[in-house]
């Protein structure tokens, strides 16, 4: 139930022995500094930069994965702050690489990659950096953007000390008598079990009093991601933050815009669906955080074995190669299961070039955990098979196509519980509400939080304060668009955005969560209705890993993003489920 990180490292001697290669390769590739053009050097930097995937590489992961486990630990901590800082200095040491590159050209820089096939993973690469040319500076600035890489990165790691290192639990009293400490991992859990008002209040206060104790520090933290990203927008010549996070994966602002021009376009049903729950709730009044209420009751708890199971039985129709790789990534020693004091909230898969995928949970035996089982064995998958079909080089898929395996994974679940049971009246509703769920949370917030990134660099870019009140302000708007919700009656709500971490960790990432679901989606209709060549491409996707860029990778799986069309999918799709639902619970 816990990861073995010998499988890394055998020991913490092992690890240092690599960290201070590491250091050396380091050093080895800031010496090539104006040799690129030789042939012969070229040949050697690059190899020597395999070298720091498949030695430097599971050092960092190593550090990350170890630092995870307990965020309170202040040795794992400074372990994976000199790993930090070992890959800040990599930064600065090949700074001077692409600006030569450039220099040298497409042509004669392409003839080498011919000259030596031992190189070609490099190939589509040096394409994607000609292609951005003309936002990659000179030598020199280069080499200063990058002496202050560490600083910029600052943002992630105080938000890091804030949410999860110095956090504070608090206790509250459930009117069982029980005393329960609420954590970020388990409140969804005791929310979704009470039957008290009042005592949900109380549970989702003791969360969210935290992000209003701090508003004012997490607004500091926020603001210094902010400056960062429009410090590198103007230096590097993008129009807008939004297209300097877009562009190096020729994924077209327009996109980004249809997204959420259609989920803005098509909120009743979400506003329909929260009607239906108010009334058949017998809610006086309802509340973001009713939505981890279920609408019908059940006791009913999942053993991680359970969930394993029930995940594996889903995909027994799919290809055996298919069924081996979701048994292994779900092996002993590669999945941490259960919350602990000090682990890092939420879950994630996480993988390096080829090796063994590290999967994080905090089970707590719910139904939603099941689900999150399948989606993180889903990345970790989708690593296994860019392992098996690309180099090294090429095998780190893109953001954008990162939450199509996961959530294809899901998609399945959800039809193999409602098809292989025999459903009750409440199981058909209970499964419903998870689609719709699954929806709203994948989907429409997902979106909702990528209109706040895209509102408040708008802030910064029209050099506008940027203030707890004013990001609040920002997300107040948005719920009452979506939702029809004015969150200030929660009083805490509002700093939300404070909650949310992808916001200062990976700006301009959560709006791929509905992209990849909407694409999924898609992938997934074409799949279970047997059209020709569906899975097979889909498994071609995985196996693409990062060869190409996204969008096309995505049109070979029968999905084309540059249009609409998906998009008003997974509307149309939430419309008929909240229309469903709504015939299943007027059933007497």
């Amino acid at each position: 139930m816990n990861w073995d990180l010998t499988y890394l490292f055998p020991s913490i001697e092992d690890f240092e022995q690599s960290y201070h290669k590491t250091i050396e390769i380091i050093k080895k590739l800031g010496s090539y500094k104006g040799r690129l053009s030789d042939e012969a050097s070229f040949v050697e930097y690059y190899t020597l930069q395999k070298e720091i995937q498949v030695i430097g590489l599971p050092v960092y992961q190593y550090a990350s994965l170890l630092s995870d486990l307990n965020k309170k630990n202040q040795d794992n901590a400074a372990i994976l702050q000199k790993v930090h800082i070992a890959f800040a200095t990599l930064s600065q040491a090949v700074s001077f690489e692409e600006p030569e590159l450039i220099i040298l050209g497409k042509e004669k820089v392409l003839n080498f990659v011919n000259n030596h096939i031992e190189l070609a993973e490099y190939k589509f690469g040096f394409e994607k950096l000609f292609r951005r040319q003309e936002h990659i500076l000179d030598d020199q600035s280069e080499a200063l953007l990058s002496n202050f890489n560490q600083i910029r990165l600052s943002g992630k790691d105080l938000y890091s000390s804030l949410s999860v290192a110095d956090i504070e639990h608090g206790d509250v009293m459930l009117e069982n008598g029980e005393i329960v400490t609420i954590t970020d991992s388990n409140y969804r859990a005791y929310i979704q079990k009470s039957e008290s008002a009042e005592e949900r209040k109380e549970i989702f206060e003791s969360v969210f009093s935290y992000y209003e104790t701090h508003k004012n520090t997490y607004a500091s933290i926020y603001k210094t991601v902010l400056e960062a990203d429009l410090a590198t927008m103007k230096s590097r010549k993008y129009t807008s933050c939004l297209e300097s996070y877009l562009f190096n994966n020729q994924i077209p602002v327009d996109v980004y815009f249809s997204l959420t021009t259609v989920a803005r376009q098509n909120t009743s049903s979400i506003k329909k669906y929260l009607q239906i729950r108010k009334d058949f709730l017998g809610l006086d009044e309802i509340h973001t955080y009713d939505r981890f209420l279920d609408l019908v009751k059940t006791n009913k708890e999942y053993e991680f074995e359970d969930a394993k199971q029930l995940f594996f039985a889903s995909i027994k129709h799919f290809p055996v190669d298919f069924q081996e790789k979701a048994f292994e990534v779900l092996r002993d020693g590669f999945v941490d299961v259960y919350e602990a004091e000090g682990k890092r909230t939420g879950a994630y898969s996480s993988s390096m070039p080829n090796l063994h995928p590290f999967i994080l949970l905090n089970y707590s035996k719910t139904l939603g955990d099941v689900f999150t089982v399948a989606h993180e064995a889903g990345h970790s998958m989708h690593s296994m098979y860019a392992a098996q079909a690309q180099p090294a080089n090429l095998q780190n898929y893109t953001i954008f196509v990162a939450e199509v395996a996961s959530t294809f994974n899901e998609h399945n679940l959800l039809d193999y519980i409602i098809k292989e049971s025999d459903a009750s009246k409440d199981e058909k509703i209970a499964l419903l509400q998870r689609a719709i769920d699954d929806i709203l949370s994948t989907f429409y917030r997902q979106t909702l939080f990528a209109i706040f990134e895209l509102e408040a660099h708008k802030l910064v870019e029209n050099k506008q304060p940027i203030t707890a009140d004013a990001l609040s302000k920002i997300m107040i708007g948005l719920y009452e668009e979506f939702y029809g919700i004015d969150i200030r009656k929660e009083d805490m709500k509002q700093y939300v955005w404070a909650y949310v971490p992808h916001f200062f960790y990976t700006p301009f990432y959560v709006y791929q969560y509905a992209t990849s679901f909407a694409a999924s989606l898609k992938i997934y209709e074409n799949v279970k209705a047997n059209k020709d060549g569906a899975f097979e491409g889909y498994i071609n996707l995985l196996k693409s890993g990062g060869s190409d860029y996204p969008i096309e990778q995505l049109k070979r799986a029968g999905v084309d993003l540059t249009t609409k069309d998906a998009f008003f999918a997974v509307a149309n799709r939430l419309e008929e489920l909240v229309n469903q639902l709504e015939i299943e619970i007027q059933i007497q």
